[in-house]
């Protein structure tokens, strides 16, 4: 598959539906009637589709949902499962390089991600919520790192590295060792979902949300979610320090002055993204 060469706004993807309205877009993962699964050519896509946004104009933030009642069921067992079982040791690791270039692309698009999940959000599913930077469910999700129930390691994606710093390392143990659904309320407590509303709203609360993202700013936006990525692996001074660095990249921002101007003028700001 080619890579994404067209603004996202005129990209037809083949493999997932995506949408452009205004700042926002939405990717939804779109096989109702198997509780959307992905497949080699989705996976492919999307990872495409995350990497194009970092020269998007337009885009500012991303909702990742699933149709049909359902967010995503994990890999297709009959169009990944099954043909894995025939690869050699090469061919198996050209797969997880292409699913783990998923989340390294979700991780490095400077655009928020917001996963509206709404039912089954089971392995290869949990993981793109996972490492969405905001989570909201629907009050009937349900959320399962069941790689061990396949037979396989937890340590899938980078979940060993990401879920324990969205819940502690105690739960994702927990959820990584069992392979055990996660419900929304329970998840909600955790801190792995950011709010949990009826399915019916759902829809419409993850478009508020990216919303009010969208109409923040952007380089600041885009900053904040470098920022919460590269502090992983920082101290406290290295934080600091590279925080001030940031910070001072953002006061060169016209929306830095807007803010300014708005605020003697007692008005709300209005940012333009530059």
């Amino acid at each position: 598959m080619n890579a994404v060469t067209v603004p996202l706004a005129e990209y037809r993807a083949q493999h997932v539906q995506l949408t452009v309205e205004g700042k926002v877009a939405t990717l939804t993962l779109n096989r109702p009637e198997r509780k959307n699964p992905l497949t080699f050519e989705s996976y492919a896509e999307l990872g495409q589709i995350f990497r194009a946004a970092t020269n998007d104009e337009v885009v500012k933030v991303f909702v990742v949902t699933g149709a049909g009642g359902n967010f995503c069921s994990g890999g297709d067992v009959h169009e990944i499962i099954g043909p894995l079982l025939e690869r050699d040791t090469a061919g198996l690791l050209r797969f997880t390089a292409l699913t783990g270039e998923l989340v390294k692309a979700m991780r490095a698009c400077p655009q928020p991600i917001v996963a509206a999940v709404d039912g089954i959000a089971a392995g290869a599913g949990a993981i793109i919520a996972m490492a969405a930077d905001l989570r909201l469910a629907s009050n009937r999700a349900k959320v399962a790192f069941l790689f061990n129930r396949v037979g396989l390691a937890g340590c899938d994606m980078g979940a060993c590295a990401i879920l324990p710093r969205i819940i502690g390392q105690g739960r994702a143990s927990e959820l990584l060792y069992l392979g055990r659904s996660m419900a929304a309320a329970e998840g909600h407590a955790w801190g792995f979902f950011n709010g949990v509303v009826e399915p019916e709203a759902l829809a419409d609360e993850a478009a508020k949300l990216a919303a009010s993202i969208a109409d923040g700013p952007t380089f600041g936006h885009s900053m904040t979610k470098r920022m919460l990525a590269m502090e992983w692996a920082m101290s406290i001074e290295q934080a600091v320090e590279s925080e001030a660095v940031a910070q001072a990249l953002c006061m060169t921002t016209q929306d830095f002055r807007r803010a300014f101007d708005a605020f003697v003028a007692k008005q709300r700001p209005v940012f333009a993204g530059n």
